[in-house]
């Protein structure tokens, strides 16, 4: 078999960002689903989610590449809006589902950091 080619490698390396993008976007899909629920809005499912993170990382990707200095702000303002609409709920409810979701993966990430490092502790 020949080795690959710059372009087969361009492809691979392509299809696993968008394979990784939409892991992303489905782990923090699970954590808004879950501040949804905390924040007691109507319907909440995680295909809502879903759609509510992928379209706000959109957005405000574009948002604050587009417009510098307030750019971020703007962004997750729009976020925060995506969330809203897509939930079919106020403001209030919409940032606490995001405050909640953040508060998650934050937790989250402390007990994975703490067990690996645990791990290699355990190594040396």
């Amino acid at each position: 078999m020949p080795p690959a080619g710059p372009m087969a490698m361009f492809g691979a390396l392509g299809a696993m960002a968008i394979v990784v993008f939409l892991v992303v976007i489905a782990i923090d899909s699970v954590f808004l689903w879950l501040g949804a629920k905390f924040a007691k809005i109507e319907d909440a499912s995680f295909g809502k989610a879903f759609i509510a993170t992928l379209g706000g990382f959109i957005v405000s990707a574009i948002v604050g590449a587009v417009i510098p200095y307030i750019g971020g702000l703007l962004g997750l303002i729009a976020f925060l809006w995506i969330v809203k609409t897509v939930f079919n709920t106020d403001w209030g409810k919409a940032i606490i589902a995001w405050l909640f979701a953040i508060v998650i993966a934050i937790i989250l990430m402390i007990i994975i950091g703490v067990i690996v490092g645990l791990s290699l502790l355990a190594a040396l």
